[in-house]
């Protein structure tokens, strides 16, 4: 195989490659706490969170369910809203979870 074939392989492989798409999520603790994080698979990494191998948070405070998810194109913009809502207090998370609204960097 030709140098120009290898490059054609290569440019075929980046139009189909899968977008992978990264998800804020706020759990609820057995304590009644809220975690917020992100990832790019939400049943996996709750169940890390629920095998304590997820955050140091969660190895301390039992997970009990999903209370939220925001849905991303970029990794960066879930880590923007992430550090946004980790500034927010309680009173705010609980609205945002009871009314969510769909953030400017959603899909």
């Amino acid at each position: 195989m030709g140098r120009s074939e290898v490059a054609a392989n290569r440019l075929r492989f980046d139009k189909i490659r899968v977008s992978t798409m990264y998800y804020l999520y706020m759990l609820q603790c057995s304590d009644g706490s809220l975690y917020t994080g992100i990832t790019n698979d939400i049943a996996k990494r709750f169940s890390e969170h629920k095998n304590k191998i997820g955050g140091r948070y969660t190895r301390s405070h039992e997970v009990k369910k999903i209370l939220y998810t925001e849905k991303y194109r970029t990794k960066s913009g879930a880590l923007k809203r992430e550090l946004e809502i980790k500034s927010w207090r309680r009173e705010k998370k609980l609205a945002l979870i009871n009314n969510p609204i769909k953030a400017p960097q959603q899909l």
